[in-house]
């Protein structure tokens, strides 16, 4: 167990990591970055969100920039947007439609811009943070000290898959066949803070023995070996990419969702710790800016151009190492829409929560909380972590 040790220990490592600290590296899209209509009014939506909402809306992503995360770069305004390159951040008018709600968003990246740390570790580090990313298994790991509440899904079904060579594993048609391949048991590397990792070795799905925490997004390593080992991706993104994209590589990869191995947590629900949701609800932001992020996404999903224009800039601007194309964009809505990733749930509607869904996460993760190194608590409940109170029936696609 000292592997799954290290793992927990480190996610709570609340480093404070220099990519996140701000810079003078700073870009503006537009004439001015603080625009206003003509009249020098709020613009038709009549400033819904002013007043009841902060100034600024700050979003703690977990990753970099790419089409997965489109609902959130859809709420930017397209004019006047300004991009801090160094700290990985763009921020501009909060818009609804298109049109101006009176507040600002700052869209902040994770992954190697908080130093692979949990979006969770990130938002009790930094208040300025008003919300971000939290799947269900990341929020129930961490509800004993640090709790958060969800309170929309823009995702149906986690992208997150591991992914094969089927050329070197003809036999394998699943994530747990990879442990029983000829020659020993496959690799699988993935970033060591994925809290469903810990989950599918406890359940004996994975060999200790088989994990490879060093994953920092990079293709290299994957296309060095040849196809001898697996590694942790986005169905939406690598399968594409590898095929399409990676020279070294250039040829078709086998995957399996980890939601299909029964973990079905939420993931990037959008989530705010108690204190900032109570805060939120009381003032009505949280009534009237969650129909806005549902329809963000059925807006993005059903038209993403210029947004995924802004993606790319955003990806170009960072400058991080992250590679990401027009062609990856476009396979990535395709396939959102396709493998129902972006979706309605068992209703019609766009963005809720299945309790009975998240009941079955907590029951997983209680079934093994013992080898996980981690307590949860007997009274845990779906409704202390998410709630549908300010989802919009009525939208959905």
């Amino acid at each position: 167990m000292s592997k799954l040790m290290r793992l927990l220990a480190m996610l709570f490592a609340f480093t404070l990591v220099a990519a996140a600290c701000g810079s003078d590296d700073d870009t503006s899209a537009g004439d001015d970055a603080e625009t206003t209509d003509e009249s020098g009014e709020e613009a038709a939506s009549g400033g819904s969100l002013a007043d009841i909402c902060p100034a600024t809306i700050v979003v703690q992503k977990d990753w970099n920039p790419e089409a997965e995360h489109g609902m959130l770069y859809e709420l930017v305004g397209k004019d006047g947007y300004t991009i801090d390159a160094g700290s990985a951040v763009v921020s501009g008018d909060l818009v609804a439609g298109g049109e101006d709600t009176g507040v600002d968003i700052e869209v902040r990246s994770g992954g190697p811009a908080i130093g692979f740390q949990q979006v969770t570790a990130q938002m009790y580090q930094d208040s300025d943070i008003t919300m971000g990313y939290v799947s269900t298994d990341e929020a129930i790991q961490n509800a004993g000290e640090f709790p958060t509440v969800a309170f929309v899904a823009p995702l149906e079904i986690n992208p997150q898959m591991i992914m094969w060579d089927p050329e070197t594993y003809p036999g394998v048609e699943s994530i747990a066949d990879l442990a029983t391949v000829d020659g020993g048991p496959a690799t699988i590397r993935y970033f060591g803070t994925a809290t469903y990792m810990p989950d599918l070795v406890a359940r004996g799905l994975v060999l200790e023995e088989q994990l490879d925490g060093s994953y920092d997004g990079s293709p290299a390593v994957f296309a060095a070996e040849g196809g001898a080992i697996a590694q942790q991706g986005f169905a939406s993104a690598e399968p594409y990419v590898y095929e399409n994209e990676v020279a070294e590589w250039g040829k078709p990869v086998a995957f399996e969702l980890i939601h299909d191995l029964g973990l079905q947590a939420y993931a990037a629900a959008i989530a705010a710790k108690p204190d900032t949701f109570d805060e939120l609800k009381d003032s009505g932001c949280l009534a009237a800016l969650t129909p806005i992020i549902q329809q963000a996404q059925v807006d993005y999903i059903t038209n993403p151009g210029a947004t995924n224009e802004l993606i790319l800039e955003l990806v170009a601007a960072y400058d991080n190492g992250w590679v990401y194309t027009e062609g990856v964009a476009e396979y990535s809505v395709a396939t959102q829409l396709e493998l129902g990733l972006v979706g309605n749930g068992p209703d019609s509607t766009l963005g809720n929560f299945d309790l009975d869904r998240v009941q079955g996460v907590i029951d997983t993760l209680a079934e093994v909380q013992e080898e996980l190194g981690f307590t949860i608590d007997e009274g845990l409940t779906p409704e202390d972590l998410v709630t549908n109170e300010f989802i919009d029936d009525s939208i959905g696609l």
